[in-house]
């Protein structure tokens, strides 16, 4: 499994699912690796790495933007959630 940071100096929301409307379930700190299982559209958000609709999922029911998460591409770099 690969793990890719989160931004520098960002303590990044955690949500239940894709999109800033979803309840915050932690937060993660500055400095963060996360795994990415799946990925899937949802809110567009704004963030260090552009703005994006992409949300990764990092767990079970736990989603960040991808917008904060440095995955070195612009799109989807694995599948999509089903």
């Amino acid at each position: 499994m690969r793990y890719y940071s989160v931004a520098p100096g960002v303590n990044l929301n955690v949500r239940s699912g894709p999109g800033t409307a979803y309840p915050v379930v932690r937060t993660l700190s500055q400095g963060a690796k996360v795994p990415i299982y799946c990925q899937t559209p949802g809110t567009t958000v704004s963030g260090p790495y552009g703005t994006s609709n992409i949300w990764d999922n990092i767990g079970n029911g736990e989603y960040v933007a991808d917008s904060y998460v440095y995955t070195g591409a612009d799109g989807y770099v694995t599948s999509r959630c089903s």
